[in-house]
């Protein structure tokens, strides 16, 4: 019952769809024109108005199919980033205080509510900077000219001589499962919803997918994910087996090479869901009270009217084409963000490419966004962290000979004891085989994955070496000092448990 309020709790904090800023009905001419208020377009927006110039934003949610919608702040302060780590944290206080039994501690944790007007206080922290805001769906009339309409349909007619599109994505719905857009929810409405999802149908293994099922798992609910392929494409595969093997014995379930066929709702309101499993070619069903897609997402452009003013985007998956400097076919027309082909799908690297636009384009800068060796962390209940590349990508580089693989398997202090499994508590550093060493990747499994690699990320950037890591002294205990003591090699095939100090 608890961890069911607790549940209803942290969705309740997100409650902001109501809060929208006024929309004011004139026709200005600006230096730059945003649309899309999410981190890229807002940090740009805020970079160029430092430089005194006349700047506006533009933005509008489109209500997800279960009609959901939210204000400023796009994706990561709404239905991403943000919801998601208050999730995922208190899903780990869950285990924590399990722990804290065992340890005999006295003093329980107190869980503070964050703030629930984050978009409110975006909205009015924009004029501070002096940066217009219009609360308005906008799309390009010509390629200077942006026609807003509101809500209620009045419309705006906004010039600039510059435009930088931040819209970023939406997720996708797979429309050819029948009841799929009817009866699904998407990340757009999870953390929206107004009482408990119950028992759980997370459908695909992207790092949305697993995160979902990952923080409902550790808050009580009966949480299962529909895997079509493998976990995590595009990560490391040997780190997200262990990822997806931790999950399991955590408590979520797995219903691998199963492909959904339809959703169908019963007279007790629960949702039937039809699988065929294509291993074995049967076909199965269950019943569910939510069904989530975390299938992949798709840039949001319908409503920009990009044709009208060439600007060019890929055939496949719609997003813009943009080269080294964010700049779109369009001359004096950018792109920063989720929208973009080829960039990392990452609020950070959004927020930094919308900045040195902005510093390009209005401060006499010719720096541009350096995408390579960008770190990120899974928050599944035992995080993943990385920096660099793959095990598998540096392989297709470099090739095998070439590459040297440091692991390990260790055994977090706090695991031990609390007496918890660490079987899948693990890191590896790639490098290049040669005499200099340089570290291709890192990756680390393991509590506190972000803080441990966000650091380490720094020396991979500036092109860190195995022997300068070696000379690295480790801050004890903590799991980020195993990193520095790595020198068991894969190729060696010694075994990778760490044991005492």
């Amino acid at each position: 019952m608890g961890k069911t309020y607790s549940l209803l709790l942290l969705f309740a904090l997100f409650d902001l769809s109501d809060h929208t800023c006024e929309n004011v009905q004139e026709q200005p001419e600006y230096d730059l024109l945003v649309i899309g208020g999410g981190s890229g377009g807002l940090a740009c927006a805020k970079e160029a108005a430092q430089f005194g110039r006349k700047v506006a934003v533009l933005d509008y949610v489109e209500p997800s199919p279960p009609g959901t919608k939210w204000g400023l702040g796009g994706t990561c302060v709404n239905v991403g980033c943000i919801p998601k780590k208050l999730m995922h944290q208190a899903a780990l206080l869950g285990s924590a205080l399990k722990d804290a039994q065992i340890l005999s501690l006295s003093a329980l944790f107190l869980f503070h509510s964050c703030s629930s007007s984050l978009n409110v206080r975006l909205c009015c922290f924009l004029p501070n900077r002096k940066v217009k805001y219009f609360n308005v769906k906008g799309s390009f009339s010509d390629p200077h000219t942006i026609r807003g309409l509101t809500k209620g349909g009045k419309e705006t007619i906004l010039t600039a001589e510059k435009i930088v599109i931040a819209t970023g994505g939406r997720p996708k719905y797979p429309i050819h499962v029948a009841g799929a857009l009817e009866y699904g929810i998407t990340s757009d409405d999870l953390f929206w919803l107004k009482e408990s999802p119950g028992k759980t149908l997370v459908v695909g293994a992207s790092y949305i997918s697993l995160e979902c099922a990952g923080f409902l798992t550790g808050i009580g609910l009966d949480t299962t994910v529909m895997m079509r392929s493998i976990p995590l494409r595009g990560f490391d595969q040997q780190m997200a087996s262990l990822v997806t093997e931790y999950m399991e014995s955590y408590g979520t379930k797995f219903l691998k090479k199963c492909i959904p066929t339809k959703v169908e709702k019963l007279e007790s309101n629960r949702l039937q869901v039809t699988w065929k499993n294509t291993d074995s070619g049967t076909e199965e069903t269950d019943s569910f009270d939510t069904v989530m897609w975390a299938v992949g997402r798709a840039p949001d452009t319908k409503a920009l009217n990009l044709e009208t003013v060439g600007v060019k985007t890929n055939s496949e998956t719609g997003k813009i084409i943009v080269d080294a400097r964010e700049a779109t076919s369009v001359p004096h027309i950018y792109a920063v963000g989720d929208i973009t082909e080829g960039r990392p799908e990452l609020t950070p690297t959004a927020i930094a490419a919308g900045k040195l636009l902005a510093q390009r384009l209005f401060g006499q800068s010719s720096e541009l966004m350096d995408y390579d060796n960008v770190p990120t962390t899974v928050f599944t209940p035992l995080e993943y962290g990385c920096v660099g590349l793959s095990e598998e990508k540096a392989v297709q580089c470099y090739g095998s000979d070439n590459i040297e693989v440091y692991h390990a398997y260790y055994k977090p202090l706090e695991f031990t004891v609390a007496e918890r499994d660490a079987t899948q508590c693990y890191m590896k550093m790639v490098c290049l085989r040669e005499r200099e060493q340089r570290i291709l990747g890192l990756h680390f499994i393991g509590p506190n994955a972000g803080e441990v690699i966000q650091g380490f990320a720094l020396g991979i950037k500036c092109g860190a070496t195995y022997p300068q890591l070696m000379k690295t002294i480790g801050i004890h205990p903590t799991c980020a000092e195993e990193i520095t003591k790595l020198h068991i090699t894969k190729r060696s095939g010694l075994d990778a448990t760490v044991t005492g100090c």
